[in-house]
């Protein structure tokens, strides 16, 4: 029996199977079955055979945004008027057949926009270039999902389906739970919370069905049992996702306020070019990047190019940016903005400091 059988079974008995108290232990064997089926499919352990053709594109700018979406909802046409990359479109459908890179500048940052190839229903189990597609999602910092506002939103709920599959969690943070495997001593479980959706004896199910026996368990949040899973696996993709729907010039006005109040969702009309300059400050604003400009002694502030650094950077992160060398020759730094104790005056610090937006940094060696 091929894998995909075993899947389609398990998924079978999951469905037959009432859920409550006493069969949730068996649910979670399943589930945990069903996880490891699905990750032989996307990383075949065997290397014979000729390796596929993948479309991997060098990553570059500050961030990486991937388009998804299924064919003709536009995506070709939004690369193309956001970027200066010119990308075939088409009335007919499957135009683009490999993933296209355009860079689209915003406040300094440069930040990379992946043209990927319409995806169909499947595509997770290598239904079309399924794989390549969600593999070059899985590279992401964050993914657009396109949809057509002219169509059913069924779209949008397949697509989440598929991108589920391969491991990749949209708009949802890592499980506070710490998992280390160990040669022996058996299972440790600790919990510093109230466990509502799962209990222990789960918990040691889930283990024994990956074959552990000695690790040390520590569940800081009450979660559930796929989110468990997930980190036993280990190869999850925390991703945000923006939800854009094209095409609003076809529907009324009152269906458009509707999907437009709907969360992490931006209606936008690419042949009229209506709402993009908001897409743009949406992309921005989940990107989560910081601008950081740097200061030579004695001179002012370059503000016309500034270091874009992910929310939670250092000074550290800061020097690594600049070149890789000053941080081993490090002395110390000063701060002029939002993070500095003295603002609008400058503060002393060290490599650990948090920069925030629009800081000025200067940087002394050794």
């Amino acid at each position: 029996m091929g894998v995909l059988e075993k899947i389609k079974q398990i998924e079978e008995e999951m469905a037959r199977t009432q859920k409550n108290k006493a069969t949730e232990y068996h649910l979670g064997l399943l589930k945990a079955k069903l996880a490891r089926y699905r990750q032989q499919l996307l990383e075949p352990t065997s290397k014979s055979g000729k390796a596929g053709e993948g479309f991997d594109v060098q990553k570059s700018g500050d961030a990486r945004v991937a388009l998804i979406g299924f064919p003709s909802v536009g995506k070709s046409t939004l690369l193309s008027k956001m970027t200066n990359t010119v990308s075939e479109s088409a009335a007919y459908e499957f135009t683009t057949l490999t993933a296209i890179p355009g860079v689209m500048e915003y406040h300094g940052a440069r930040i990379q926009l992946l043209d990927l190839p319409g995806i169909v229903e499947g595509a997770s189990q290598g239904r079309g270039r399924g794989r390549q597609v969600v593999s070059v999602a899985k590279t992401a910092d964050l993914i657009i999902i396109m949809l057509d506002a002219t169509k059913s939103l069924e779209q949008k709920h397949l697509l989440e389906v598929e991108l589920d599959t391969v491991g990749v969690r949209l708009n949802k943070t890592k499980p506070d739970v710490v998992f280390k495997q160990k040669p022996a001593g058996g299972i440790t479980l600790n919990t510093t919370v109230k466990l509502t959706k799962m209990d222990e004896k789960t918990v040691r199910t889930v283990l024994a069905g990956y074959k552990i026996h000695n690790c040390d368990v520590m569940i800081r949040e009450d979660i559930t049992v796929d989110e468990f899973i997930d980190v036993l696996l280990g190869n999850r993709k925390y991703i945000p996702c923006l939800y854009v729907l094209n095409k609003i010039d076809g529907i009324s006005l009152e269906e458009v306020d509707r999907l437009a109040h709907q969360r992490n969702t931006v209606v936008i009309s690419c042949e009229m070019g209506l709402n993009l300059d908001y897409l743009v400050e949406r992309i921005w604003e989940m990107l989560g990047l910081v601008k950081v400009y740097t200061k030579k002694r004695g001179a002012h502030p370059d503000l016309e190019d500034p270091i874009c650094m992910r929310k939670g950077s250092t000074i550290e992160d800061v020097c690594h940016g600049i070149h890789k060398s000053l941080a081993a020759n490090f002395r110390y730094a000063l701060v002029w903005g939002k993070s500095s104790k003295f603002s609008p005056h400058a503060q002393k610090v060290g490599l650990t400091h948090l920069v925030q937006d629009e800081d000025v940094v200067s940087i002394f060696t050794k």
